[in-house]
C-alpha cells in the first residue's frame, strides 16, 4: 500500500461523509425541525405592528 492508495481512500471517505451530511440535512424527517430552527430568530418579534403615521403634522393640519 503506497501513499496514493491512502489518498484515494481518504478521498472516498470524505466523499462518503459529504453524502452522509447531505442526506442527514435534507432528509424529509428533519424538515419541520429545521424550519422551526430557521424561524427562531423571528420568534421574539410581535405578530403585527401597529401602523405608524409617517407625517403626524400633516394629519394635524388637515384637522384644522
Amino acid at each position: 500500500m503506497d501513499i496514493n492508495d491512502l489518498r484515494s481512500l481518504g478521498t472516498v471517505l470524505v466523499a462518503l461523509a459529504f453524502i452522509g451530511v447531505c442526506w442527514w440535512a435534507f432528509s424529509p424527517k428533519r424538515k419541520q425541525r429545521f424550519d422551526e430552527a430557521a424561524n427562531l430568530p423571528f420568534a421574539d418579534e410581535p405578530q403585527s405592528k401597529p401602523t405608524q403615521q409617517l407625517h403626524p403634522k400633516d394629519d394635524e393640519e388637515r384637522q384644522d
